[in-house]
């Protein structure tokens, strides 16, 4: 029997918070091969209660996993990264950098090329790809998932996609 190749994500706040939006964090812990973990710079930026409520539970039951920036070299580059973008996604790219990680966030804009050209984009999920992956271990269905995305829309996260049943 082989062992399963676990695929370590470090989690920015926007994938933890849509997930709440759809009631759906627990299903994080579902997502095999993946295991999230969680900056404390990520856990700060969470500022609503109930959301925050929800990720600490999700930290005590072991779905999510909370990690430090714990090396000299991620530090540095934290410090860096700190100067052009938030405390979050400056943790996030600079533990996927020095720990070799995935990241889930759905940022755009400057921290999406910073990704790209630090660790490329194929380590870098999000949240319509965390859903994508779901149905395709059938943990959720099609219907299920285009119902989330219609929340996630209703709350202003749009993806560009009419259906889940469309993706390949």
């Amino acid at each position: 029997m082989t062992a399963l190749s676990i695929s370590v994500v470090v989690t920015d706040a926007n994938v933890l918070i849509n997930f709440c939006h759809i009631g759906q964090l627990p299903l994080l812990g579902a997502l095999t091969p993946y295991r999230f973990f969680v900056p404390e710079e990520v856990i700060n930026e969470i500022t609503e209660p109930a959301q925050q409520t929800e990720v600490a539970g999700a930290l005590a039951q072991g779905l999510i996993a909370r990690t430090v920036i714990d090396s000299i070299e991620a530090l540095a580059l934290f410090g860096t990264l700190r100067h052009l973008m938030g405390r979050g996604e400056a943790a996030c790219l600079a533990l996927a950098v020095t720990k070799g990680w995935m990241i889930a966030s759905d940022e755009k804009r400057r921290f999406r090329r910073e990704v790209v050209e630090r660790i490329g984009a194929a380590r870098l999920v999000g949240t319509a790809s965390l859903l994508r992956h779901a149905i395709s271990i059938e943990r959720v269905s099609v219907a299920e998932a285009d119902g989330f995305k219609a929340v996630l829309e209703a709350r202003r996260f749009v993806m560009p996609f009419a259906s889940f049943g469309d993706l390949a």
